[in-house]
């Protein structure tokens, strides 16, 4: 492939793959110097992630990459075919270079896709392990379960070439909660048991497991995944000054006059996919009663899926149309200007690993409330920082949305806590430089041939 003129070429290594560079536009308080210590070991980096859609997960592996790039590694990014109405961060990828002109290179593995298939699975598998071999990687890094499952093993099992340190990251547990009737209880039972199987082979295949909230450490090894030893904490960085700083126009009350909403209406917001886990459900279920006795109670739902349609037709059957804004997909850096707008963060969520979008909130100074699941209550914690709810518990939901539209000024307190919090624990140069020292970690773990 013929280079670019001034720009290094992005080698392509799989049949179809895209190279693709990302934008960096990390906040004054992230911002990581470019080659920041000449003398530390400059790294081959891969990472693998299942979907590179518009998510916390990915925002994370893409914010890792970037870091690292910045940093002087050479960085490149392996994923599945994107798809869906759920929106993609391939646009940012592709527009991202170092000062001195570096890319991230990119890779699609045509069968690392999110359903069940065991013969995808397996060709992903073939697939990841040819790239590995290829790239001769000094550090392999899997994102989500999927692509951790298979990429931890197709990098362990490497021919021909020094296997690579390994690294996996927990964004979120694939273990589903066992609600429902009696079958779906069943099902989500032998579910769970088959990634608990999976998850447990695969922490065998990896030198270090970094966890993005204590919870999820806590869950695995409940599980019998892993040993104690193998976890590590590193909280998820996020570009932190778009939710501190307004930008001209996208000040709170800019924001709620162009939505349409009145001084005296009380929105409660929500920032997630459209899907079956994500809590919308539940919010309706929670405050259709109240909004239909208040036309001042109001609901935002930012983002896009493939449960939209259905969630239309209840919210008509309810006849809420004038009481719930939907956005759509919204580019992600939107996202703090609609947050800003909101009087409560809603995060109902059935499982989460910690979700970005509770200290993303209260870097705005609004406060959330969420289901008390997996890492939330880390960032929410009842009357500290939020309101936590226990999950599934409708009338708890609406009590406590409820109680913070009664009470302002506790609101208020809660959100400058949680704010100052998220201020130490949340930036991108934190969780990046706490990534080197794991990879040096993993990398004294290697065999030496």
């Amino acid at each position: 492939m013929a280079a670019t003129p001034g720009k290094r070429p992005l080698h392509r290594t799989l049949k179809g793959c895209k190279y693709l560079q990302t934008h960096l536009q990390l906040s004054t308080h992230d911002k990581l110097s470019p080659d920041r210590n000449a003398s530390a070991p400059k790294r081959k980096i891969l990472h693998i992630s299942t979907r590179m859609i518009l998510g916390g997960s990915q925002e994370n592996t893409v914010l890792s990459c970037e870091g690292q790039a910045l940093l002087g590694h050479e960085v490149h990014l392996a994923y599945g075919p994107i798809y869906g109405p759920e929106g993609s961060l391939l646009d940012r990828v592709q527009s991202f270079r170092t000062p001195d002109n570096r890319g991230i290179t990119t890779h699609v593995v045509p069968h690392l896709v999110r359903d069940v298939n065991p013969v995808a699975e397996l060709r992903a598998y073939f697939e990841l392990r040819h790239l590995i071999e290829h790239l001769k990687p000094d550090i392999v890094h899997t994102h989500s379960s999927k692509a951790g499952i298979i990429g931890r093993i197709a990098a362990w099992n490497v021919k021909n070439t020094r296997r690579p340190g390994i690294v996996h990251t927990i964004h979120g547990p694939p273990f589903m909660p066992l609600d429902g009737g009696p079958l779906n209880i069943l099902k989500r039972r032998l579910n769970n048991t088959i990634y608990t199987i999976a998850e447990s082979i695969a922490a065998e295949h990896c030198h270090r497991i970094v966890s993005v909230a204590d919870a999820m450490t806590t869950q695995f090894l409940a599980r019998g995944i892993g040993s104690r030893n193998l976890y590590e904490t590193v909280y998820s960085g996020m570009e932190t000054d778009a939710f501190l700083h307004a930008a001209p126009g996208e000040d709170r009350s800019s924001m709620r006059h162009s939505l349409g909403i009145a001084d005296n209406d009380f929105l409660i917001g929500t920032v997630a996919r459209l899907a079956e886990h994500k809590g919308h459900d539940d919010l309706l279920d929670a405050l259709s009663a109240e909004m239909k006795r208040n036309p001042h109670l109001k609901l935002l739902w930012v983002g896009d899926g493939w449960w939209r349609d259905r969630l239309q037709m209840r919210i008509n059957q309810l006849g809420l149309q004038r009481n719930i804004i939907m956005t759509g997909l919204v580019p992600p850096q939107r996202v703090p200007s609609l947050i800003r707008a909101m009087d409560v963060l809603a995060h109902p969520s059935a499982r989460e690993g910690l979700p970005r979008t509770v200290p993303q909130a209260l870097l705005c100074g609004i406060c959330p409330v969420a289901y008390n699941v997996d890492g939330t209550g880390e960032a929410c914690r009842d009357m500290e920082t939020g309101r936590l709810v226990k999950f599934g518990d409708i009338a708890g939901l609406r009590d406590a949305i409820l109680w913070l539209r009664d009470n302002p000024a506790d609101r208020a307190r809660m959100a400058v806590t949680g704010k100052d919090w998220c201020l130490e624990r949340f930036t991108t140069r934190a969780m990046v430089h706490h990534l080197e020292h794991i990879y040096a970690a993993a990398e004294k773990l290697r065999p030496t041939a």
